[in-house]
């Protein structure tokens, strides 16, 4: 089934948000709200947490957190991941509170070679888990640089204790067409992660970060 909203629309609906939003001293941020009905959030199978891959940058740099040991961890320095976490320091983060709690802040995403998984959910699981930010497991001998690549495309599309989804697709900056086609695609997974489609959407709404809600019909 595809998504029945016309791509039309979507630009229509940032340009609306762009408009109304003024002018700031910063850039703003374009944001997708998506509003569901019927779901159940209370149930974990009605929950959602996605990477989605966007087809388009959307402006915000993405920090990546790689958790590796031995040639994925030299690596993954060469490829510039943002962090790269070993063992050792692990261990030293799982014994400050604190430092944990920054650490699954200050990063947006978080990959591990899987062989350090069951490290990662003992000493990183209680602050990573409710964040709905556990790492992607790779193996020791994956290539790292072309799956940092992807993840640095990727926006995370996260039910939380209310059932709106609300996700970065864009900033200001960006042309419409290409924050349209970032909305599209959020969209498209969604009808297929929900049970009845986007017959469980009750609203989509597009905003810019001080700007007003623009509602797209469909």
């Amino acid at each position: 089934m595809k998504v029945p909203v016309e791509i039309q629309k979507l630009i229509t609906a940032v340009e609306k948000a762009k408009a109304n939003s003024g002018k700031r001293a910063f850039t703003q941020a374009v944001d997708l709200i998506v509003k569901l009905r019927d779901v159940d959030i209370k149930k974990p199978e009605n929950r959602i947490n996605e990477l989605i891959e966007l087809p388009n940058p959307f402006g915000k740099p993405v920090k990546i957190c790689v958790i590796a040991s031995g040639a994925l961890s030299v690596n993954a320095k060469k490829a510039a991941a943002d962090l790269v976490l070993e063992k050792e320091d692990l261990e030293r983060i799982s014994k400050d509170k604190k430092a944990a709690k920054k650490l699954a802040n200050d990063y947006d995403f978080f990959i591990a070679e899987a062989p350090l998984m069951p490290i990662v959910g003992k000493t990183l699981g209680a602050v990573l888990g409710p964040r709905g930010k556990m790492p992607t497991p790779i193996p020791p001998n994956a290539q790292i640089e072309p799956i940092l690549a992807k993840h640095r495309k990727m926006v995370r599309v996260r039910t939380r204790d209310q059932p709106i989804i609300q996700c970065r697709i864009g900033t200001e900056d960006l042309p419409n067409e290409k924050i349209a086609d970032n909305a599209k695609v959020v969209l498209t997974r969604l009808e297929e992660k929900l049970e009845n489609g986007l017959k469980n959407v009750k609203e989509v709404r597009i905003k810019t970060t001080m700007g007003q809600l623009v509602k797209i019909e469909f």
